[in-house]
């Protein structure tokens, strides 16, 4: 089913295949804590090629596959590489793939990814592309869902950059398979794409769209925050009149106690320092759970 498969989008899965991924997560989950430990993925390589800055998702990577008893080898800075001297992505995709048996690649451009895979003789991962998607991320996302117990009755509002955030454009696709009503709070110039809504519309999907967020915060189950990206955009103008529109804070939470938060980290002033300590704050198990994920994604793919 998964053998040597690239993954580069949410839209590539069906419903079973998502539900696979997270119940071998599930089973993986204790050698992701290290309380377990494995062999699996021994003599197999990972290469983290990565032109954009991350965190969470390199680091991850990096944990899933030493934890199945893998090796990785890291691309984090191209200017310290060949990439510096004029080298494209087509030649780097070559003789990276015949390094390694599976790549997580991240790059700025949307669709890199996709056009990786004509050029590589390994899987590709997908670990974001500007602003289209990032399956993996959407994939511990519904993991954290499924943990809360929300993943079949859920109400979720999706809120901040609507426009170039390529975790709630993937999330939104995924979530359409299960059923979910989807609650789309941005500011108009960071609205949901519109080609976006309407294949979500013709799925079935229940939409609502505000600019404000007090419009449904006593009505869903899951309020996703994301940062307003700086980097996304090619004005600071345009920036800085919608850096700020969003913050979640205890007030807000009092009327919704119950409310879930998540967030794809990194996270700025839109979410208050205090309300990490609250019961609602979900975001940094979030970030832990994408090494059960990825180690999933990474047996799965590797046959084993």
């Amino acid at each position: 089913m998964f053998a040597r498969r690239h993954i580069i989008s949410t839209r590539d899965f069906t419903k079973e295949e998502i539900d696979y991924i997270l119940s071998r997560a599930a089973e993986l989950e204790l050698y992701a804590r290290g309380s377990k430990t494995s062999d699996l993925l021994s003599g197999k390589i990972l290469a983290n090629l990565y032109y954009e800055p991350s965190t969470r998702t390199r680091l991850s990577f990096e944990v899933a596959m030493k934890r199945l008893g893998g090796e990785v080898i890291n691309i984090s800075s191209p200017e310290t590489t060949s990439v510096a001297k004029g080298e494209n992505l087509v030649d780097t995709i070559r003789i990276v793939s015949s390094y390694c048996d599976i790549i997580a690649l991240r790059h700025p451009k949307e669709g890199a990814s996709r056009m990786a895979t004509s050029f590589s003789t390994v899987p590709i991962i997908n670990a974001g592309d500007g602003a289209g998607h990032h399956p993996t991320q959407t994939l511990l996302d519904l993991y954290t869902i499924q943990q809360e117990q929300l993943l079949d009755s859920l109400r979720i509002a999706l809120i901040g950059d609507l426009k170039y955030g390529r975790t709630v454009h993937s999330l939104a696709y995924a979530l359409s398979l299960y059923g979910a009503k989807l609650f789309f709070i941005s500011p108009e110039a960071l609205r949901m794409p519109d080609e976006i809504k309407m294949d979500l519309i013709e799925a079935g999907v229940d939409i609502f769209e505000s600019t404000d967020l007090r419009d449904v915060i006593k009505e869903v189950d899951v309020l996703y925050m994301t940062r307003i990206q700086r980097e996304r955009f090619p004005d600071p103008t345009e920036y800085n009149k919608v850096a700020g529109t969003y913050r979640i804070t205890t007030g807000l939470l009092a009327e919704n106690p119950r409310a879930v938060i998540m967030h794809p980290l990194p996270k700025l002033d839109e979410i208050a320092a205090d309300v990490d300590e609250t019961a609602n704050a979900r975001y940094f198990t979030q970030a832990f759970y994408g090494i059960p994920v990825r180690m999933a994604v990474l047996s799965i793919l590797l046959e084993r």
